[in-house]
């Protein structure tokens, strides 16, 4: 029972901090020192918790995701419909742009992330993000989704790209970009979770094959469900919330969460 209630919270902790802008593997290595404990250390069961907030905002998405992957290839093979699917194309182009630099820095970097995390790089982490949120929570932006230039693709890829230090948080990161880019609050909040789909699947890709390897799989199988179904579903309830924020210019609440989370850092683990 103990792990079924272990599982459980780990899932909500994941569900809650997955979509919104505070890093959820920086609440994660924060919780391992708070609480010195092995719960926070399975590697499994964050892979399997990350496929659950994946599927949430798969279906949160899957209108856009279908959209864009219908016009994409329309635009391929049917030379007669290219006028009218060329701006989705373009927009499935860019999320390619933008993922590379994060692609290439992940793939170079993978087996050194473990020595970068730091209790002080933490709380420095969270204070980046803090003023990060801070300077683009008054800005409305003028561009749609269709008004996205190649040279945006590349300014927001390269913000993705430091989202690979421990406890910048990757929607945050980009969310800040975008609306740095010009982009209306609602389309930078699509193209940041757009971004969040090639990552997200090369990361579980990525993890399953450890995955598969383990014995620890299947004795903890319905622990892990449940765990996984908690973060689906909190997940889900979270970027609902998230959403709401963001249109209504609400990111700055994230911004004081974030400075205080740094100062308790600073203050608690000196």
């Amino acid at each position: 029972m103990i792990n079924y209630i272990t599982y459980l919270i780990l899932g909500i902790i994941q569900g809650i901090t997955e979509p919104l802008p505070i890093s959820s593997s920086g609440h994660i290595y924060l919780f391992k020192n708070l609480f010195n404990t092995n719960m926070f250390n399975s590697l499994n069961f964050e892979i399997i918790s990350n496929f659950g907030s994946f599927i949430a905002i798969f279906i949160i998405f899957w209108p856009d995701i279908k959209k864009l992957l219908i016009s994409f290839f329309t635009f391929i093979f049917k030379k007669e419909k290219r006028k009218e699917n060329s701006n989705n194309f373009k927009y499935c182009l860019y999320i390619i742009v933008s993922t590379i630099p994060v692609g290439i820095t992940g793939l170079l970097l993978k087996d050194k992330l473990e020595s970068l995390y730091s209790l002080k790089g933490l709380a420095l982490a969270f204070l980046l993000t803090a003023i990060s949120l801070f300077i683009v929570k008054n800005i409305k932006g003028d561009k749609d989704d269709n008004d996205i230039t190649f040279k945006d693709a590349i300014i927001i890829g390269l913000f993705q790209m430091i989202t690979i230090i421990p406890g910048i948080s990757r929607s945050g990161t980009v969310l800040v970009a975008c609306l740095l880019c010009n982009l209306k609050r609602e389309a930078a909040l699509k193209y940041t979770f757009m971004l969040y789909f090639p990552v997200s699947v090369a990361t579980i890709l990525l993890g399953a094959k450890d995955l598969a390897s383990t014995n620890e799989l299947s004795a903890l199988i319905g622990p892990y469900l449940l765990g996984m179904f908690a973060a689906m579903i909190v997940t889900y309830i979270s970027y609902k919330w998230l959403s709401k924020l963001v249109k209504n210019g609400k990111l700055w609440k994230f911004s004081i969460y974030c400075l205080l989370l740094s100062i308790f850092i600073f203050i608690y683990f000196n």
